[in-house]
């Protein structure tokens, strides 16, 4: 049975993932056995994780995901490191449902608080204590300070700090060279880093100097015992599955259900322009088929294959990215328009960008995902035309009601939304 702690902050753009890389990749080079996972919906960090020490990195969330899961998901053995979403206590509205700090109190796990110290002094404390006192089942085991601007700052935060009696791991001075490089959704994708392994290397470098990681190894507490979660049936026996830059966007959990129900993966690229694998289902996850529109378009034997598949009864599927693959054209952020697969009468944009963002409840009488879903939507495309049956009915967390959402054309189905568990 292992251990685990979280990252957490209270904001974004306290440098979480940065730290936690860090962290991490230093461990790992140690020969500590650590493992990452990521608090909510997220498709980029995970990835970013899995390079820094060379193990998978679930996704933990606590709004979508039943406390099953996330116990059989954080389960291993070794040191987890839960990287926070957002700020600690921040989630879904009205209440905050599946912020970081639901997964400490299901988990049971201490939290690590990062602070960025880059416009504060003093006032630092009355911050800290306002997090440290604001829920009693979520404890704040410990401070690392962010951006300090230099060993006079340092002092007056260890001051300030001081009469609460938690412990301050250690500071990281404002530096450059760690910044990510990012887009419109955020990261770009770890397979996309210029120069991965320098940047993941001095990060550890940054945080082995600068942080106490002894003290912040003793502060992790043991996981809860793993639970056996129901287990998403596949759509298919045997899956075809695109994976590239383009269709990134695949939840680890859903294909590990689907292997374990006794179904067949195989992966293909059609930015390589490899035709699809012969199976029953193809599924197009999400991604940015949009930066690779020009691409896409041209991939001739990729779009034989699915429009041979279509006429030949194969169930085809797209999330987000996938679905506008599978539309008749994609415009791209500089108003250009690429001929896309033609399966379905969609036509999306990026000419006007729009962002769209949320966790979905959805449900959908008939496909291949018949039910009630827990999903998430996050995408910047315009629907300009959509025409046909909805696959899906939708309601924000709220419960209001969002309406239809995607396309079902005979054998062909998709939407926006990702799919992360059956209610």
């Amino acid at each position: 049975m292992g251990n685990g702690l979280i990252l957490s902050a209270p904001n974004s753009g306290a440098g979480k993932t940065t730290i936690t890389l860090g962290i991490l990749r230093a461990l790992a080079k140690r020969g500590v056995m650590v493992r990452g996972a990521k608090s909510g919906p997220d498709y980029i960090d995970p990835r970013f994780h899995e390079a820094a020490c060379g193990i998978p990195c679930p996704n933990l969330d606590a709004w979508a995901m039943t406390p099953d899961r996330i116990r059989s998901l954080a389960a291993g053995d070794g040191l987890l490191m839960v990287e926070g979403a957002m700020g600690l206590f921040d989630g879904a509205p009205p209440v905050g449902k599946g912020a970081t700090a639901d997964l400490a109190r299901l988990l049971d796990l201490p939290v690590v608080l990062i602070v960025d110290a880059a416009k504060t002094a003093q006032s630092v404390a009355p911050l800290v204590a306002g997090f440290a006192g604001h829920d009693k089942d979520v404890r704040i085991a410990g401070i690392i300070l962010n951006n300090v601007g230099s060993p006079r700052h340092e002092s007056m935060l260890a001051r300030a700090l001081a009469p609460l009696g938690i412990p301050v791991l250690g500071e990281v001075y404002r530096q450059s060279g760690l910044e990510h490089p990012s887009r419109h959704l955020g990261l770009v994708q770890a397979g996309e880093h210029p120069d991965l392994a320098a940047y993941l290397d001095r990060a550890a470098e940054a945080v082995e100097k600068a942080l106490d990681l002894d003290a912040l190894m003793k502060l992790a507490a043991p996981l809860p015992k793993a639970s056996t979660p129901k287990r998403l049936k596949p759509p298919a026996q045997s899956i075809a599955i695109a994976q590239d830059r383009a269709f990134a966007f695949a939840y680890p959990h859903i294909l590990q259900d689907w292997r374990e129900n006794g179904a067949q993966l195989q992966f293909f690229s059609p930015l390589a322009d490899e035709p699809t694998p012969k199976a029953d289902m193809i599924f197009l996850p999400g991604g940015y088929p949009e930066l690779h529109a020009a691409q896409l378009a041209a991939a001739t034997a990729f779009r034989t294959s699915m429009q041979l598949a279509q006429v030949n009864g194969t169930l085809i599927y797209g999330e987000c990215g996938g679905y506008m693959a599978l539309g008749n054209g994609l415009t791209d952020a500089d108003g250009t328009r690429h001929e896309m697969l033609g399966l379905l009468p969609l036509e999306t944009s990026f000419a006007k960008r729009k962002l769209h963002l949320g966790y979905r409840n959805v449900a959908a009488t008939e496909g291949l995902f018949t039910g009630l879903y827990a999903a998430h939507e996050f995408h910047y495309a315009s629907t300009i035309r959509a025409e046909g049956t909805p696959l899906f009915m939708a309601e924000d967390a709220e419960g209001k009601d969002l309406g239809p959402m995607g396309l079902i054309h005979n054998n062909v189905s998709g939407s926006f939304i990702h799919l992360i568990e059956k209610l």
